[in-house]
């Protein structure tokens, strides 16, 4: 039997705006949300601490019962930065709250940033996702927020 290769779900976009000004994105529960909170979702960032070692906790609530894994229409999320390397990376340990209270996903997100001919590379990469996440939505969901943050930066 071979082995099932590892979801791995990513968008990718140049953005015309220098690393620095992308990073500082990171810093700031505010601009962090206008950009990373999915279109159509009220979503709030507290207890953030952007650094190594650092984290954050997320409530995402949507407009459907269809999706949460927290509840239904919700989801609560804990993130922890790996590793937050300014102007360049940011990897992110993103653990879901599920509806006991217990862990019911961790996925690593990943943000790379890196200089381009027109502007700075920015790449969002996803993987070990909990099953609940459907591939296609957030692919989608992945391109938006990239939209979102040259929009904000551009």
């Amino acid at each position: 039997m071979g082995e099932q290769a590892e979801r791995v779900d990513s968008a990718s976009r140049v953005i015309l705006a220098s690393p620095r000004i992308l990073f500082r994105t990171f810093r700031d529960t505010e601009t962090l949300k206008a950009w990373r909170v999915p279109d159509g979702v009220i979503g709030s960032f507290t207890a953030l601490q952007p650094r190594t070692g650092g984290g954050y906790q997320l409530k995402l609530q949507y407009g459907d019962e269809r999706y949460g894994i927290s509840a239904p229409g919700m989801d609560l999320i804990e993130g922890r930065f790996v590793e937050y390397q300014p102007d360049e990376r940011v990897v992110e340990q993103v653990r879901f709250i599920g509806r006991d209270g217990q862990t019911a996903g961790t996925m690593m997100f990943e943000t790379l940033i890196s200089p381009a001919p027109t502007g700075t590379q920015v790449t969002l990469r996803a993987t070990s996702l909990p099953d609940a996440i459907d591939a296609k939505d957030h692919e989608h969901a992945l391109a938006a927020s990239l939209r979102r943050l040259a929009l904000l930066t551009e």
